[in-house]
């Protein structure tokens, strides 16, 4: 335990949960960027857009996350953590949009005829009134997506070598992992208590 626990090997395993943290963290953001406007074009009133994304979403999705993997980085030739990045986002951004559509579809019709009766435009009526109930309810299953992505990051080593927290120690992995996705989980569930609480 003392060998695994040396001062090269916790180098090696905070090198490794930086990269790992690095990778989430765009993974996250564009994913949630591209997530968001696919839902958008799929709620939308515009037929091709509609269809764009729906053909998209569905057929991302029905692809594993590992055969993105390899596609990304053996077709493309992308560089492993561009391969990385990319292929991540491609697959969670399709995850990230229905969980988003359905957030936005749970709020009944009648808040948005009651924001056009206070004179609202459809804009204020989404910002104000919509969004603001829809994150409620699409937050714990999205911090849910985001933490699969965490953990997911390990199939980057074993598909391109990717130097990431898996690759660097195998030996205290699980914990490492277990501990990041842990305090976000929970402080999704906090956040999720709160604001039940707020509501009542």
């Amino acid at each position: 335990m003392s060998e695994v626990l040396s001062a090269t090997n916790l180098k090696f395993l905070a090198q490794g949960m930086w990269t790992t943290l690095y990778l989430s963290f765009f993974i996250i953001v564009l994913s949630t960027l591209f997530g968001t406007i696919l839902a958008v074009m799929r709620n939308g009133k515009n037929p091709i857009l509609r269809w764009i994304a729906s053909i998209y979403v569905e057929f991302v999705r029905n692809v594993p996350n590992l055969l993105w993997i390899f596609i990304i980085f053996l077709v493309f030739q992308l560089k492993s953590t561009a391969a990385g990045i990319t292929s991540f986002t491609v697959f969670t951004s399709a995850a990230l949009a229905e969980i988003i559509r359905g957030g936005l579809n749970s709020i009944d019709h009648g808040q948005t005829e009651a924001g056009l009766s206070q004179g609202f435009n459809n804009k204020q009526i989404f910002i104000y009134i919509i969004f603001p109930q829809a994150i409620r309810k699409m937050l714990p299953s999205i911090i849910s997506q985001f933490v699969t992505v965490i953990k997911d990051t390990s199939f980057l080593y074993s598909v391109i070598a990717l130097q990431e927290l898996f690759g660097k120690s195998q030996s205290i992995v699980a914990l490492a992992y277990f501990v990041v996705n842990f305090a976000i989980s929970s402080y999704s569930r906090y956040l999720s208590k709160q604001w039940e609480q707020a509501s009542e």
